[in-house]
């Protein structure tokens, strides 16, 4: 199993760890655990290390060209120095995988994919690259952290950074002696920042991040709060929400897809799709009781008929309640009320418009 940069970092704070993504990573720390540290992003600021993200790079005259008959979204939509999130799909129209790319430039475009799908990105791009175009997995030259909350451009502004940028605007700046690529983005639904040092510089860039935030009352996370926060904005996880089985059409990803431009891997399935309405869509559902959604449970209407599945589920710290994703027949509409099986139990949930909490990220 691989660690991150910071592993020894985690270990000295007892951090509860696990695999994720085949990655060994903190999922939650003592002194509160996934509550407060849900608490701590939502009301001030928390850092996380997520950098068992995967790292790519598209280099060469044409990469932006290339990328866009490989991916959903259209990097035309955005300037030099912005981040955007897109899909990579299968021709079938299933999701290989989700990931934000990074346009340095019309040749040069940084990637960020998922930590268990970094060398299925690379291998589909590269099987499909023109000889003048590089494709290089960089998934182990550079760490990943994430500075989330209200009070994110306190501690960014504390070390001397300026943060005045865009939502999905990146720049490159110095923290603890270190060059930064520093991005205005997150997976919280908080104003925050994502930022990628190199594997070498982690550590300091890490020391200097968790000095300038604890003052404020900030507190280290671990990635189940990041999941909590993350359910509670409706973000899809790869392998739930978006897998090879499920389309960004079914996912309500749509709005991730560039369909006026020309045809790119899965764009014949998906316009079909979305012409002809999807069978399942993927919708959010609130517990009415004390039942809490978890993945894979049965989703079932008045009349006992199963209309699909979880795909994610949680107890909301913010709301108090139980919170989730799921997979359902189309015909499932906001305001309806559905029964999950929970162990055996039905428990009534309805059917609601995200976000479940109000986003902040602009």
């Amino acid at each position: 199993m691989k660690t991150s940069p910071l592993n020894d970092k985690h270990l000295a704070r007892n951090a509860k760890m696990a695999d994720f993504g085949g990655w060994l990573m903190p999922i939650e720390y003592p002194g509160g655990g996934v509550l407060a540290e849900h608490t701590a992003v939502r009301e001030r600021v928390g850092i996380f290390d997520v950098s068992h993200l995967g790292k790519a790079s598209v280099i060469g005259d044409g990469a932006l060209d290339f990328l866009n008959t490989m991916f959903t979204n259209d990097l035309n939509r955005i300037d030099d120095g912005s981040a955007q999130y897109t899909l990579l799909c299968t021709p079938e129209g299933g999701v290989i995988d989700d990931l934000i790319a990074y346009r340095n430039s019309s040749d040069n475009i940084f990637l960020v994919p998922n930590a268990s799908n970094t060398s299925d990105v690379v291998a589909v791009l590269q099987s499909h690259t023109p000889a003048n175009i590089v494709v290089t997995n960089l998934h182990n030259e550079f760490a990943v952290l994430a500075v989330q909350g209200p009070l994110a451009p306190q501690v960014m502004q504390s070390l001397g950074i300026n943060t005045d940028i865009d939502y999905m605007a990146f720049s490159h700046v110095v923290i603890g002696g270190a060059e930064v690529i520093l991005c205005r983005t997150g997976y919280t639904g908080e104003l925050g920042y994502e930022l990628l040092p190199k594997v070498a510089d982690a550590s300091r860039v890490w020391d200097a991040l968790v000095a300038a935030m604890e003052p404020l009352g900030g507190l280290v996370c671990g990635l189940g709060a990041r999941d909590t926060l993350r359910t509670e904005m409706g973000y899809p996880l790869h392998g739930h929400e978006l897998s090879l089985d499920i389309t960004p059409v079914q996912a309500s990803a749509s709005w991730a897809i560039g369909w006026d431009k020309p045809g790119f891997i899965g764009s014949d399935v998906l316009r079909a799709e979305k012409a002809n309405k999807p069978a399942r869509r993927s919708v959010a559902i609130k517990s009415l009781d004390r039942g809490i959604p978890r993945g894979h449970m049965e989703v079932k209407n008045a009349a006992g008929e199963i209309l699909g599945e979880v795909t994610s589920g949680t107890f909301s710290p913010t709301l108090k309640v139980g919170i989730g994703l799921a997979l359902l027949n189309s015909s499932v509409k906001v305001g309806d009320q559905l029964t999950i099986d929970v162990r055996g139990r039905d428990s009534l949930c309805e059917v609601v418009k995200l976000p479940f909490v109000p986003s902040h990220v602009r």
